[in-house]
């Protein structure tokens, strides 16, 4: 699966190519065909992420908050979250959720936490359900 990733990234650049650098990204956090490397599934990630790639751009958000193959940075964290929720995606919406209601690389804003777990929530997202229903007590 890894050799098949690297020779279609060896082509030059097509749709595939973000998905096959998020899949490498996947295969060096997890170890799964290649030794395991948080900074190399980091710069994996990234390239996948600056192409607008919304589970990529999540992953690096998790990645900064909790310092795994960079520097932990909340703020970081924050935008790469804040850059794939804008386009919709659910599991993102529900983590800047929790950054706004904690204050956790953003300024903490309970409204602004309620919008982003409504979106989540509307996606079908339970976790967002369940944290817009505790925040609205």
């Amino acid at each position: 699966e890894v050799r098949r990733l690297r020779l279609l990234l060896a082509r030059p650049a097509g749709r595939h190519t973000m998905h096959a650098q998020y899949s490498l990204g996947v295969s060096y956090l997890t170890g799964a065909g290649v030794p395991q490397d948080d900074a190399e599934a980091t710069r994996w990630y990234r390239r996948a992420a600056d192409q607008g790639h919304t589970q990529a751009q999540c992953v690096l958000g998790v990645l900064h908050a909790t310092g795994r193959g960079v520097v932990q940075d909340d703020v970081e964290a924050a935008r790469w979250q804040r850059l794939a929720a804008d386009q919709g995606h659910a599991e993102s919406q529900l983590k800047l959720g929790q950054f706004y209601e904690i204050g956790c690389g953003v300024r903490k804003d309970d409204a602004e936490a309620a919008r982003w777990y409504r979106l989540s929530a509307d996606q079908g997202n339970v976790h967002a359900r369940s944290a817009l229903a505790n925040l609205l007590q």
